[in-house]
């Protein structure tokens, strides 16, 4: 019976360590934010490193330099079944950042290197609220790298490439109940890891009015080894499960499809659509390898989630030389299996309504502001291994800051 309970424990704990599951952070732009974060068919500044690397080698000027702020202020609150009183969260601000650099080697040939976090945030629920055993607070903070190349054929065609270097790190508090909720222990695991990827694109402008846009960003599997796994338990099962000990786990950032168009109504308007698809069915199950005692403590917890189809629509209106506006729209459903939903990484499907605004103070440099809403709609979700069932609802605003210069 007692061995039982420590497996239910274990399970319990490590069930919902991933954040980036479910939850991407594509802030990387404030232009792209103001028009629903398109980006795949726009050209302008060295943000195309993130959105299309092929659009690098289209920038006006030899330089160019964009850099970004977003900071996030989420709240989502959450009633269990049969219970009439909502619990919301005390989550931080995040802080979301870009920056980009980029110049012209020949008149065809771009580079560019970025630097940006396209996961990353966090969840405060609290030590004492009704699911402390899934998770009481969850922090993680990811930054990739990435050095790309861009090459123009003719006036039309354009490739580029670039190597992601992903480097993570996550922290996980939970309350751990033994046997009774009367007894309860701790538990804190962190890790870290580096992986590898690359983001690829092409871009097609048959003209001054149209332009179309292809980017791949691949799939990343963040392999934490040695992680550090710490329990605070009732001394009588000490010498069962060790205090300290260590774990590995794979934890994966899915691949992204995207397809744009671009259209150029009037000298001052532009339109665009996009098409995101995010691969997110690489995120099935959980796994964790613990060092000591792996017979007992080691598990596989299912999360089950499907590929999503994300759509946008945006459009960019130039005032005067000194003022661009812009407005946008997208659905974002969420990829998360209802019956295997944590409430460390809450993505329920989601609209999303933004605006943006450049200021010229002088040629080529441009403040930047944009704002995004994100409203979910309430829905009733189960993390059936531990029969917590209950409705949630959440809305995020973002506004967003920013500097690009090209000359």
């Amino acid at each position: 019976m007692r061995r039982f309970s420590i497996l239910i424990l274990l399970i319990s704990i490590t069930a919902g360590m991933l954040y980036a599951g479910g939850y991407q952070v594509r802030l990387q732009g404030q232009r792209q934010t103001g028009m629903g974060l398109i980006g795949t068919s726009l050209r302008g500044d060295a943000s195309s490193l993130f959105y299309n690397p092929a659009g690098l080698s289209s920038i006006n000027g030899k330089w160019s330099f964009s850099a970004g702020f977003s900071p996030i202020f989420n709240k989502v609150g959450f009633r269990l079944e049969g219970d009439p009183n909502t619990v919301y969260n005390d989550n931080p601000v995040g802080t979301p950042f870009s920056f980009y650099g980029s110049t012209m080697i020949t008149k065809k040939l771009g580079f560019g290197i970025g630097a940006y976090t396209p996961y990353g945030s966090s969840a405060v629920w609290g030590d004492d609220w009704i699911g402390a055993s899934l998770v009481q607070d969850l922090s993680l903070k990811a930054i990739f790298i990435q050095p790309t190349l861009s090459y123009k054929f003719g006036d039309v065609f354009s490739i580029g490439a670039g190597f992601v270097i992903a480097s993570g790190t996550v922290e996980l508090n939970r309350a751990v109940p033994y046997n009774s909720p009367a007894v309860e222990g701790q538990a804190n695991l962190t890790g870290d890891a580096m992986e590898y990827g690359y983001n690829v694109g092409i871009m097609v402008t048959p003209g001054d009015k149209w332009s179309f846009g292809l980017n791949y960003r691949s799939e990343i599997i963040m392999s934490v080894e040695d992680g550090e796994a710490k329990f605070t338990l009732p001394t009588s099962i000490q010498p069962i499960i060790p205090v300290e000990n260590k774990f590995s786990a794979d934890l994966p950032l899915p691949a992204n499809l995207d397809f744009g168009v671009s259209y150029q109504a009037t000298e001052k308007l532009l339109l665009a659509i996009e098409a995101n698809y995010v691969f997110w069915e690489v995120y099935d199950s959980l796994k964790f390898t613990f060092e000591e005692q792996p017979d007992l403590l080691n598990s596989s917890n299912p999360r089950l989630y499907s590929n999503s189809l994300i759509g946008r629509i945006g459009a960019e209106y130039k005032f005067s030389d000194i003022v661009t506006g812009r407005l946008g729209m997208y659905y974002d459903p969420t990829p998360t299996n209802e019956d295997y939903f944590t409430p460390e990484t809450p993505s329920l499907t989601t609209l999303g309504i933004s605006a943006g605004l450049s200021i010229y103070p002088i040629e080529n440099f441009a403040i930047d502001i944009s704002y995004l809403h994100l409203e979910t709609k309430q829905a009733s979700k189960s993390y059936l291994p531990a029969n917590f069932k209950g409705d949630y609802k959440s809305r995020t605003i973002i506004p967003g800051v920013g500097l690009t210069y090209n000359f």
